[in-house]
C-alpha cells in the first residue's frame, strides 16, 4: 500500500485540470477507503492561462499545515508551458504523462516519460475535446493504480450531467485502455 502518493495535473484555463484534481481525490477519499488533499492554482485568465491542480492521496492522515505536492509522483503536461513550468517536482522513477502532440520539447529526468496524444484523442476518438481530462484520468489510474477504475468511474460519473455520462464513460474507457498498452513498454 502506499504511504503517500503525489499527482500534479497541468496544462491552461479551460482544460479541467481543477476538475481532474477534485475527481481524483474524491476517487480516493470518497469512493474508496484512503484520505487525500486537492489544491489549485491558475492564472487570472479563465481560458488559455496556466492551470495546475495537486492531489496528495495518502493511507494516513494528511499534514494540514502543509498539504501541498512537493515530489511529485505522476504529472500530466497537456500543454508545452505546462511541461516546462512544472516537471522539475518529479522524483525519481516518478511518470510524466504528456500530450505528445502539445508538448514536444520533452524534459529529461529520473522518471518515466509516457506520450499519447491526449487532446487529439477525445476530438477523434470520443467526438469532444472536452473530455481530454477525463482520458487522462484513466490513464493515470491505470498507469498509477493509485485508485481502482471503479473508484474513479463513480467519481467521474458523480461529477457529470446526466445527458453526458455515456460521453464521460468512453472517455474513461479509452484512458484506461491506451494506459494499458502504453505501461507495457514502461
Amino acid at each position: 500500500m502506499i504511504e503517500r502518493y503525489e499527482i500534479r495535473f497541468s496544462g491552461s484555463g479551460g482544460q479541467g485540470m481543477i476538475l481532474a484534481g477534485i475527481i481524483m481525490a474524491e476517487a480516493a477519499s470518497i469512493y474508496g477507503t484512503k484520505n487525500a488533499a486537492q489544491s489549485q492554482s491558475y492564472g487570472p485568465e479563465s481560458r488559455g492561462g496556466a492551470s495546475r491542480a495537486e492531489v496528495i492521496i495518502a493511507d494516513a492522515g494528511i499534514d494540514i499545515d502543509y498539504p501541498k505536492a512537493t515530489s511529485i509522483d505522476c504529472m500530466l503536461a497537456l500543454t508545452q508551458t505546462a511541461c516546462t513550468s512544472y516537471y522539475s517536482d518529479i522524483k525519481k522513477d516518478g511518470i510524466l504523462l504528456i500530450d505528445e502532440d502539445e508538448v514536444t520539447d520533452i524534459p529529461e529526468g529520473d522518471f518515466k516519460v509516457v506520450k499519447y496524444p491526449i487532446l487529439r484523442a477525445a476530438r477523434e476518438e470520443i467526438g469532444k475535446s472536452i473530455v481530454g481530462n477525463i482520458i487522462s484520468l484513466g490513464m493515470i489510474t491505470e498507469l498509477t493504480g493509485i485508485v481502482t477504475r471503479e473508484e474513479i468511474e463513480q467519481a467521474v460519473l458523480s461529477r457529470v450531467p446526466k445527458p453526458f455520462l455515456e460521453l464521460n464513460k468512453s472517455a474513461l474507457a479509452l484512458g484506461f485502455e491506451k494506459a494499458a498498452e502504453l505501461k507495457k513498454a514502461l
